[in-house]
């Protein structure tokens, strides 16, 4: 159907009327939720490849996410009412002494686009919450953000916490964040770490998929 493919394009190419005109056009049409889902979902990929091909920035990331967010108010109640299929559940938040939202917002609306489920927890979110949040989910991925290097020990103290409380054989852990690499993943006893939202979506897709 042309409006599914131009859903996708406008979406890819930032077009922030257009695609809502156009997600709003298609319900009207009757065109099932799921399958306008799927086409901001093909939009959400494009974005995230020219993000990886470098002709799109952390700016246009945030830009498509703010659009996704719109489109996914638009979709959430006939979504819901259609039973849409999801590819997984995630916990995700920023740790405990920091409060920088943006790249966690960027991250989860990336993970919604595709499919999965998140328990978006905030920031400054202490470690007791992180395990509260596993145990209400059942969620075997979380995933934890931190902008400032003093991160590192509340992202180490909450896997230590997961472990206390007997999870942590049930549940793959990322960390990401601006001053995360392989040795800080390694540092604070994570399994992985993303560099990028792209990342963050295909590690949690993966676990999901294998627990």
């Amino acid at each position: 159907m042309s409006t599914l493919t131009d859903i996708t394009n406008a979406l890819a190419d930032l077009n922030e009327d257009q695609a809502l005109q156009l997600v709003r056009e298609a319900l009207q049409q009757n065109i099932a939720p799921g399958d306008v889902l799927k086409a901001c979902q093909e939009g959400m990929n494009e974005v995230g490849t020219r993000f990886e091909a470098q002709d799109y920035f952390i700016s246009d990331l945030t830009m498509s996410a703010e659009i996704f967010k719109q489109i996914s108010e638009v979709l959430g109640p006939q979504l819901k009412a259609g039973g849409s299929k999801s590819t997984g559940k995630v916990v995700f938040g920023t740790v405990k002494g920091d409060i920088h939202d943006i790249g966690k917002n960027i991250v989860v609306n990336m993970m919604k686009a595709a499919g999965l489920e998140v328990l978006d927890v905030g920031v400054d979110v202490p470690a007791e919450r992180f395990v509260e949040a596993l145990k209400e989910t059942g969620a075997p991925v979380l995933g934890m953000s931190g902008l400032l290097t003093l991160a590192f020990d509340s992202m180490k103290e909450t896997i230590q916490a997961v472990e206390a409380a007997g999870l942590r054989h049930k549940v793959k852990i990322m960390v990401g964040g601006a001053p995360v690499d392989a040795r800080a993943c390694r540092a604070v006893g994570a399994d992985d770490w993303g560099a990028d939202a792209q990342a963050a979506v295909r590690l949690s897709k993966q676990w999901n998929q294998s627990a």
